[in-house]
């Protein structure tokens, strides 16, 4: 019974929550985890996480899919071999940090969980998990002193310095590496030794094309070798990728032809850089490896994307798998199209339910809406015509002359266009605000919503002129047959085949006077109402009482300020009886009314128009939210939607399309890789991925 009255309540107040698991999340976890008969709770092994972090659908052509294991390493803090939903959740909050890359690094070397790192600790994880051909690293060398201190005076490392230490570890690890190589101590290298240097420490961070064409490099000099100039140049170019890749795109748009020379990368580089210039080595390497194939001279994005995208594969490397791609792209074309069905019934759904509320709304304040409209077309310029002394009025002689059934003249029609109506309405609102929306924020310029509101007004006239002509004809001839006698009760039907197309509408530009000021007052009034005044936002969701007050607030201003816009659409579409003014135009109707009947005339029906306006749009909102219980889309549960998308940015500043969370553990693994591309590799003869000290506590488990 309790538990009831909570969700009653919270339904009706709406509830403050503290941030916690997404919904996104928590379904990964429960899609994932297993449930052991003598286990108290779900928990996910080392295999069940890389499934839920890695999925096997992504592209692990760089960075092998098992090497993602080693996070495992990290969201198991406990060190048990498995972990909970709370320890998944701790992962998440992880992820969500700015910096969660180098502080995933950081925990995966901070064996005791102290917040430092001890040297002695940090070097004996190094050499046990990297790889048994690797090239070897001085961590005794003067650089790596720096940072860890001398040989007698090491010094635990905090977060910060780890962090700096990994930024320029790379480079480091290139010249130890050219040391190596470059026996007599000439300055220069084999290409082949250059090409195995960048295997090992950049492999997971550039394309097939640039690897497998790293020899070449020799070839931009008249020698055969390779000097520390060409390496460290090299290094840079890699180290700019993205900066690099802003200059070639602002390049090539202002290129007639969509093509740029060396000149022009240079050109541009100076026009937007302010201190990181390209010296012409470097700019001779970029231009090479992405021109071999264009010998030129003018290369296109296409030709440089081959260098800067790292997820570019080259042919072989296709052929290789097309088998298993095309198993993928059919994978991949059948799920997109189960999306799309998915999304056109998903449409179907919200506008059916909002058609159904859009009706319950307009038919609980239809007795208002018929006493506005005998109110704004009584005339009182001649006497006799004055029916209805006021509102109250009005509905009393309604119910007396024609019955209750009077009040619902016309509602038929009224029930029918409300569905596109509100639909087409919502809809355009929703579209604009969302094209002039930060995607970040989701802010929006005020003038840009009230442009949001009038144009989703202004469309919607095409459904509700018609509509409201029909539906005010019915209104008023319940009236014309008790003052009038012989007059025929008319259906319609025969309203709407007598007026034929062009007369249904008539008054359109009144109609549009009046929507298009009432979205661009309401829409936005209603949006701040919800934000600034009850609070909305991400850890508080209203309720439906909220929801309600929020709309008729909204509805208020809205409903009054557009009253004279509705009384004169009113006077254009009744039909005009014996003896009274035919209006020929909006600006004659208007100067007629305030001619003979005064400025009050226009806010005739004012009170009504508010008290039909406000609730209809609390009992539509309260009326969906019901019906979004009652009726929920078919297999809409909180399974989650699987991560998937593309992991690398795309070349032209295109971002990667993987979710934020999966992104950035990829992200952290290849910061770790720079230590040593075999991290995470199963070692013989234990098959581990990750290698943990033997002796530290309870933090000693092997993943």
């Amino acid at each position: 019974m309790a538990t009831v009255k909570e969700a009653v309540k919270e339904s009706l107040v709406g509830t403050t929550r503290e941030p916690q698991l997404s919904q996104q999340a928590r379904a990964t976890f429960d899609r994932n985890a297993r449930q052991d008969e003598g286990a108290k709770e779900p928990y996910m092994t080392e295999t069940e996480f890389v499934n839920a972090i890695a999925p096997p659908t992504e592209n692990y052509h760089k960075i092998k899919r098992e090497q993602y294991a080693i996070l495992f390493r990290v969201a198991d803090r406990r060190q048990t071999g498995r972990i909970n939903l709370h320890d998944w959740a701790t992962f998440e909050n992880l992820l969500s940090k700015p910096d969660a890359e180098y502080e995933i690094a950081f925990r995966l070397f901070d064996e005791d969980g102290t917040g430092t790192i001890k040297y002695d600790n940090f070097q004996k994880l190094y050499n046990l998990n990297k790889g048994d051909e690797t090239i070897p690293f001085d961590w005794n060398c003067e650089w790596a002193s720096l940072y860890i201190g001398g040989k007698k005076h090491r010094h635990d490392m905090t977060y910060p310095q780890f962090s700096q230490m990994l930024r320029g570890l790379q480079g480091e690890r290139i010249r130890q590496a050219f040391h190596h190589f470059d026996k007599d101590g000439d300055g220069y290298i084999e290409p082949e030794d250059f090409q195995r240097i960048i295997l090992e420490t950049a492999r997971h961070k550039l394309s097939d094309h640039l690897l497998e064409n790293l020899h070449t490099l020799c070839n931009i000099s008249t020698g055969s070798k390779i000097s520390y100039a060409n390496v460290r140049a090299f290094q840079n170019v890699i180290r700019e990728m993205d900066l690099v890749d802003l200059i070639i795109r602002n390049a090539t748009q202002k290129s007639e032809d969509s093509k740029i020379t060396r000149t022009d990368f240079l050109n541009e580089a100076a026009r937007i850089t302010r201190f990181s210039l390209f010296t012409p080595m470097e700019a001779d390497i970029l231009f090479h490896f992405a021109g071999l194939n264009a010998p030129s001279g003018r290369l296109a994005l296409g030709d440089f994307s081959k260098v800067l995208d790292a997820s570019w594969q080259s042919a072989y490397s296709l052929g290789a798998g097309a088998a298993g791609l095309a198993n993928e792209a059919t994978s991949k074309a059948v799920s997109r199209t189960k999306r799309y069905l998915h999304n056109v019934l998903e449409s179907a759904h919200h506008f059916g339910l909002g058609s159904m509320a859009g009706a319950f709304g307009a038919f609980m304040v239809y007795p208002i809406d018929l006493v506005k409209t005998r109110m704004q077309n009584q005339r009182s310029s001649r006497v006799g015509q004055v029916l209805y002394k006021n509102s109250i009025d009005c509905a009393r002689k309604v119910i007396q002359n024609e019955g209750f059934k009077g009040l619902y003249s016309g509602v038929v029609p009224q029930l029918i266009g409300v569905a596109p109506e509100k639909a087409i309405k919502l809809t355009v609102n929703d579209i604009v605000r969302a094209h002039f929306s930060e995607a970040e924020t989701g802010k929006i310029w005020l003038p840009h919503e009230l442009l949001a509101g009038g144009t989703a007004g202004a469309c919607q006239v095409v459904f509700t002129n018609p509509l409201e002509i029909v539906k005010i004809r019915l209104q008023v001839q319940g009236e014309v047959a008790k003052t009038v006698e012989g007059v025929p009760r008319r259906s319609a039907m025969w309203i709407v085949k007598n007026l034929g197309l062009v007369g249904l509408y008539k008054g359109a530009s009144a109609c549009l006077l009046r929507d298009v000021p009432f979205s661009a007052i309401y829409f936005p009034t209603y949006n701040h109402l919800k934000r600034d005044f009850f609070g909305e936002g991400p850890n508080k969701k209203l309720g439906v009482l909220q929801l309600l007050t929020a709309g008729a607030m909204a509805g208020m201003p809205a409903a009054y300020l557009t009253t004279p816009c509705d009384v004169i659409k009113t006077r254009l579409q009744v039909e005009a009886r014996k003896g009274d003014t035919k209006y020929t135009s909006l600006r004659h109707c208007a100067k007629t009314v305030w001619a003979e009947e005064g400025f009050r005339a226009f806010f005739k029906g004012g009170p009504a128009r508010i008290l039909r306006s406000s609730p209809q749009f609390g009992f539509t909102l309260a009326a969906y939210e019901v019906l979004q219980k009652l009726l929920p889309m078919p297999g809409s549960g909180d399974e989650g939607t699987p991560v998937t998308g593309h992991v690398e940015p795309g070349v032209g500043l295109q971002e990667a399309k993987a979710p934020l969370p999966y992104l950035r553990s990829r992200n952290a693994l290849k910061i770790i890789l720079d230590l040593d591309e075999n991290f995470g590799r199963p070692k013989i003869p234990n098959g581990k991925g990750w290698i943990g000290l033997p002796f530290s506590g309870n933090r000693g488990t092997n993943v």
